[in-house]
Order: C-alpha cells, then structure tokens, then sequence
C-alpha cells in the first residue's frame, strides 16, 4: 500500500488548548505521526511517499473563499495585534445574534470561522494544513492511477472542518478535498466511512444536500461527545442528500461488539450505494486508553476493522483523522491498514 506523507505537518506545534478549564499543550499533537512512522517502519509496512503539490482550488471547491482567505493570513493578522500567546476564540455569533455579517475586528472573525474554543490558530497551521490536504490529494491519484488502496497521513485532521469553519484540531477538511476532486475526475459515487470517535460534523455539512456523496459517521453520542450539536441518526439529509446522510451515534461505554454491528450497517448501506471510490476518514480514537473519548476498543479490534472494510472489495482510500492516546496511535492505525491490505 503506498503511504503519504509530509514532514511539513510539524509547522502546526501548537501549545494552546483550552480543556478543563485550562490551557494545556494539545493532544493532536506532531507525536502522533511519529509513533505511526515508527509502527510502519518496524513491520515495513507500505511505501511512504511525499505529496505531490495542488494549489489552493481543490480546497475551494468546498470551502468558502472568505474563510480560506482569513486562515492564509490569521498568524500574521493575529502577530499584528501585539498579541504573546496563539489566536483562541472566544466569542460567537451565538443564538439570538446576527451571523450574517463577517466582523472586522479579527477577534471576532476569529470566533466567526470557528465551530469551537478548543483549537487555537498558531505559526504554522496554514503551511501544515496545506500539507495536509496535498497528502490526501496524492493519495487520492494513486488510487486513481489504479492502486487498489493508498493512506494519505493527514495532519492536521479535517473532519471537523465545515464550508467556513474550523475546530477540532482540523482546518481543511481533507475528505472532502478528495471526494470532490473524485468527482469532478469522473467517478459518479463516493462513500465516505467516518470511523474516528467524533462525529464529522464538517463532512456532514459539505455533503448534506447531495446524492453522489454518501456519508456515513459511527461516533460517540453528540448528548456526551464533541461537537455535541450534529451527528444525530435523525439527520438523513436533505433535498437531493435525503437519504445519504447517516449517522451511528453510540453511547459512553460501548464495546466492540456494538461498534461492529453500526459498522457492519453502514458497510451493508455503502454496499447498496455501489461508489466508485469509498473514502475512510481513519480516527483511532475509539481505542479504551484514548484520552478524550469513552469507547472500548481494544488494538486487535482495529486489524478486524481494516478487514471487515476490504470485504466491500472496492478502491479505498484512507485518510488519516484522530487519535489521542499517542503511544498507541501507531499500532491501532497499521492494524488497520494491515488488517485491510492483508485481506485483498
């Protein structure tokens, strides 16, 4: 399986996360991707390739112009201020105001292009997320090109990231990228299979009107996890997205057992739907030691996942998404490509 990946992701170190009520380094972190190398090194697993370079238009094709253009230029409107610390929003056009009206102030755009307060804008997210999104592109035309399978090593995530807004640790929402490029590069229909605990709220959005991109989402219940306020299985989309929108939101505690009965549903769906390309957005954060999530999966549960995926036989592109228990961020991701790969 040929791997992308970037070194430029280390531009995003951010030091700013605000959890607990506190300001603590960030647990989407440059470490993940190292204990990910390190694990394919060890099992010499795949081919790691760098990115090719894709300029700014696919990320417009489902991203607002506005909003791209203030994340170009956020460090430097933000160092212009005078400000010591990294740009963290902390104020909303929330209920009963106006979200009509892009501010001026960059405080306030900061808190209009964001979907939360826990991710700061710091140096270097701008280069790292258009990094990030030439990963997945390239991963993307090796599966065009007629690989069976690629991993695009994505980082920053994206799945978080909507039309015209980022948080949860994702600016460009990468699956999306691909799923458009893939379109408009002929394939009729794409799945999107979105593993990562948290729910995709970003992806959800994009695609929620349409019918030739289906999105599927298996995350922890919005009553208790981030983002909280999307991701519940009454939103099945809408106008010409009825019924391509699905979502498995499952309770604090669930085991692999339950996990793999919402997957095996989606798969089933997915299936029926008969894509040309099927997109995972690969999150590991389902894993019993991850830091922020509440769901029991051991490391030998994602080799089954990477082979219960393969059994839909279709080219499968994955992308990578979150993961917070770094240590084991490496072995669950490779014994999901691995048990994948294995089963072709």
């Amino acid at each position: 399986m040929k791997i992308i990946y970037s070194d430029l992701h280390r531009k995003r170190q951010a030091k700013t996360e605000l959890y607990g009520g506190e300001l603590r380094p960030p647990f989407e972190c440059p470490e993940r991707m190292d204990y990910i190398l390190a694990e394919i090194d060890k099992r010499k697993f795949g081919e790691i390739l760098p990115p090719k370079e894709f300029g700014i238009d696919p990320v417009l094709a489902v991203h607002d112009k506005a909003y791209i253009e203030f994340l170009e230029r956020a460090w430097s409107d933000w160092k212009a201020l005078g400000y010591a610390g990294e740009a963290v929003p902390n104020v909303w056009p929330a209920r009963r105001m106006r979200s009509d009206i892009v501010p001026e102030h960059f405080d306030a755009r900061l808190g209009y292009y964001a979907l939360a307060g826990e991710t700061s804008l710091s140096e270097g997210t701008w280069e790292a997320a258009v990094a990030s999104k030439d990963v997945a592109l390239t991963a993307l035309a090796a599966v065009m090109d007629g690989e069976r399978a690629a991993f695009g090593l994505c980082r920053p995530p994206g799945h978080h990231a909507a039309m015209d807004q980022f948080g949860g640790y994702c600016f460009f929402n990468n699956a999306a990228v691909v799923a458009q490029q893939a379109r408009d590069q002929g394939i009729e229909r794409v799945a999107i299979l979105d593993v990562d605990f948290h729910h995709g709220n970003g992806t959800q959005q994009i695609f929620y009107d349409r019918a030739d991109v289906q999105f599927h989402s298996i995350h922890g219940d919005p009553q208790h996890a981030f983002p909280h306020f999307l991701g519940f299985a009454e939103e099945k989309g809408e106008g010409a997205g009825e019924g391509h929108n699905f979502n498995y939101p499952l309770p604090p505690g669930t085991g692999f057992a339950e996990w793999r009965a919402a997957l095996s549903s989606a798969l089933d769906e997915i299936n029926r739907y008969k894509p040309g390309l099927l997109i995972v957005s690969l999150g590991v954060d389902t894993f019993e030691k991850d830091p922020i999530s509440f769901f029991k999966l051991t490391s030998g549960d994602f080799v089954t996942i990477g082979q219960d995926i393969a059994g839909l036989e279709m080219p499968t592109l994955f992308l990578m998404e979150g993961g917070y228990a770094v240590e084991d961020v490496g072995v669950n991701t490779i014994n999901t490509v691995s048990g994948f790969w294995s089963s072709h």
